[in-house]
């Protein structure tokens, strides 16, 4: 089994800046990929980020690209979500998701077999 805890969420002002982290345990070899989804009220999860085990592919929703920035470190067993210049509209439950081999690309969250409790992050408007 995989564990994920996420940590970081928070509020801030438009414009400004969160950093989420999610601590991976368990049998981390299964988590090839590792992502992050948001959910806003009322809204369906969607895909935000996407890594693969190296790090060396990475995959962005539009509504983020050019502000956030997804790392890993295997060796601490990380997964981390750079925010910068939020907007309102980011607001929303953050969640760390991970699944074996496969694409970053894969933006359907019924792709990820294991989750994270959710952060939030609030950007009042």
């Amino acid at each position: 089994q995989v564990q994920l805890v996420e940590s970081g969420g928070g509020l801030v002002q438009a414009g400004g800046s969160l950093r989420l982290s999610c601590a991976v345990s368990g049998r981390t070899s299964s988590t090839y990929i590792r992502g992050w989804f948001r959910q806003a009220p009322g809204k369906e999860r969607e895909f935000v980020a996407a890594v693969n085990w190296s790090g060396g592919s990475t995959y962005y929703d539009d509504s983020v690209k050019g502000r956030f920035t997804i790392s890993r470190d295997n060796a601490k067993n990380t997964v981390s979500l750079q925010m910068n210049r939020l907007k309102a509209e980011d607001t929303a439950v953050y969640y760390c998701a991970a699944r074996g081999y496969g694409s970053t690309d894969s933006v359907y969250y019924n792709n990820y077999d294991y989750w994270g409790q959710g952060t939030q992050g609030t950007v009042p408007s």
